[in-house]
């Protein structure tokens, strides 16, 4: 499920970010890919989606949360291609956004938005989030990170373990 909505989103915000992104079928945890592009700073931007939190077989009341991870959690970077030059990775900005995956897919204008807003400055105006979420400061320019209210208000949400037999 995971594997499909990323797809999903990379195709989706590669086509509304209006420059060349590649999408790359490997990442730092060698299972899921990323999408990237560079920059008018000629920087190396890149976003990775993930399972923040999931069901498995002890904690099968655990909620299903998404993280989309803009320029962070790449490890080494060894997975960018010599096909997509660049003066190196943007290490001056990162961004983490934490959703239900039913909300991921309408956040795509609101991530494209954020991305142009931190390229070109403050003078370029944010759309509104496509559902209510808190930041950890009260400037999205400036934070590191959102939730959606819905995806915050599930992850505090208490947890069974099954009993073990």
């Amino acid at each position: 499920m995971v594997s499909n909505l990323r797809r999903e989103f990379y195709t989706l915000f590669a086509a509304a970010m209006n420059v060349p992104v590649k999408i790359s079928g490997s990442s730092y945890n060698r299972s899921s890919s990323i999408a990237s592009w560079v920059d008018e700073r000629e920087q190396l931007n890149y976003v990775s989606i993930y399972a923040y939190t999931a069901p498995d077989n002890l904690l099968v009341e655990r909620p299903f949360i998404l993280r989309v991870a803009i320029n962070k959690g790449a490890g080494g970077i060894t997975f960018f291609k010599r096909d997509q030059p660049h003066q190196g990775v943007n290490h001056g900005w990162h961004f983490e956004l934490t959703v239900l995956p039913e909300e991921l897919l309408a956040f795509i204008p609101w991530v494209v938005s954020l991305v142009k807003a931190k390229t070109k400055g403050a003078n370029l105006s944010l759309q509104e989030p496509p559902y209510p979420v808190n930041l950890n400061t009260t400037n999205v320019l400036l934070s590191t990170e959102a939730w959606s209210q819905e995806a915050e208000r599930m992850s505090e949400l208490p947890c069974q373990a099954i009993p073990q037999l």
